[in-house]
């Protein structure tokens, strides 16, 4: 297990639930480094993971950078040649390390590769940009049984990356807060060259939306609200970048128009929580279509 040494797990929190993380770092094979980044000024369980793990480090950030660039601040401390992004609400299955040593051990040329759900036979966790090829995938990916895939994209709450394969460490647009980043990444390693795999072996249980504020119950309807915004801001602002201003206008104006539409009906029946929904919604596309930055953080702007 001598590769297993040149790896690094990273995990970037934000006010995450103690018992939902120890789940996560339970299932990590106790020979790899962890590196914690908590986006905030403090880490309240920081004692408890240091005399509880030897192979743990935490960093704080001192404000929530988002999921991108919190890991990039991780990324920048990883001394090995690979790292795994994890989710803190993410369990690696039994032999998940092993079946990694195996493609280290092979020395695949990838920049990326993808993990697979264990607890989910629906939603997709890998596909192509491309929406013709990308239905096609999806009719048949439940069904195949190769070990890796290549495809154009995967999603981004585990993901083992080859370092090696980029310039530095700053791997991720820190322009994005929330969703979109892992996509926006595998478009530029697509656009290089570079190889993005999908792996049937390396299953997770991932657990969704439970690694930071939106498993608290009182932070419940911040967190929709930074959900819904973000998810529109970051989905203009992809196409935006990745092809170009009027075809990520065309792409965005019948959500633009239903946010709106169904903001002020939902508000004329008094219903808060549809409201909330598709104003945030509609918000963060006016702010993103306008060139502002993604920088809505629950309740306020940075």
């Amino acid at each position: 297990m001598k590769k297993i040494n040149n790896l690094t797990v990273v995990i970037v929190t934000y006010l995450t639930d103690k018992k939902i993380l120890l789940n996560c770092i339970k299932s990590i094979d106790k020979k790899i480094n962890i590196i914690i980044v908590e986006n905030s000024k403090k880490f309240i369980h920081k004692s408890y993971f240091l005399n509880k793990f030897s192979n743990i480090e935490v960093i704080c950030t001192g404000l929530n950078l988002g999921y991108g660039k919190g890991n990039n601040f991780g990324l920048d401390r990883v001394k090995t040649d690979y790292a795994l992004i994890l989710n803190p609400d993410i369990i690696c299955k039994d032999n998940f390390f092993k079946k990694i040593v195996k493609f280290l051990k092979k020395n695949k040329k990838f920049s990326v590769i993808g993990c697979q759900y264990s607890n989910d036979t629906a939603y997709l966790p890998a596909g192509y940009f491309n929406e013709k090829k990308h239905n096609a995938f999806q009719k048949n990916f439940f069904k195949q049984r190769k070990q890796l895939i290549k495809v154009d994209w995967v999603t981004g709450c585990s993901m083992l990356i080859n370092l090696k394969k980029f310039k530095d460490k700053n791997i991720f647009d820190n322009n994005y807060f929330l969703y979109f980043e892992e996509f926006d990444l595998c478009k530029s390693i697509n656009d290089r060259g570079g190889l993005v795999y999908s792996s049937s072996d390396l299953k997770v249980h991932h657990m969704g939306f439970k690694g930071s504020l939106g498993s608290i119950v009182k932070f419940k309807n911040e967190a929709n609200r930074l959900r819904d915004w973000h998810w529109m801001w970051s989905y203009f602002y992809f196409y935006k970048k990745n092809y170009n201003y009027l075809y990520a206008l065309v792409k965005i104006s019948g959500k633009f128009f239903k946010s709106f539409f169904k903001a002020i009906f939902y508000t004329l029946l008094f219903d808060e929580f549809n409201r909330d929904k598709y104003l945030f919604r509609f918000l963060g596309l006016l702010f993103s279509i306008l060139g502002f930055k993604s920088n809505y953080r629950g309740g306020r702007f940075y």
